[in-house]
């Protein structure tokens, strides 16, 4: 049977953002540095995997990095696209966060990127 991981691009996809970024991520946090980027599962031509149950603690070594606090800096694309959604069907700002916050705990399973794409898709129907 043949194993599944995602590569960079795989990554960049379930969180929401460039396969740049992750590059970037993984440049400046290295193994050994204060804040490692989670080591990949294997390596095949010199080229990175992860396994797909792995995401959540990639998402939660983002979440830690340090300096992510007030502001958190621009919105992930899945967010930005989420917001938009939940501001045309009548929500506030503060009110998309929080029901956004909300199903977050409820669902720990669900990356934040999956979570928007599944409200997205609620509030078109």
């Amino acid at each position: 049977m043949t194993e599944r991981y995602l590569g960079v691009l795989g990554v960049a996809e379930a969180l929401g953002v460039s396969r740049h970024a992750v590059h970037k991520w993984r440049t400046r946090h290295p193994g050994g540095s204060e804040h490692p980027f989670p080591e990949p599962d294997v390596e095949v031509d010199g080229a990175p995997g992860w396994r797909a149950d792995r995401v959540q603690e990639i998402v939660r070594w983002r979440e830690s990095l340090p300096g992510r606090g007030a502001g958190g800096g621009r919105p992930t694309a899945a967010r930005q696209e989420y917001l938009k959604v939940a501001l045309a069907r009548g929500l506030d700002r503060d009110e998309a966060l929080r029901a956004l916050a909300t199903f977050q705990a409820e669902f720990p399973q669900m990356t934040e990127p999956e979570l928007c794409a599944w409200l997205i898709e609620k509030f078109r129907r």
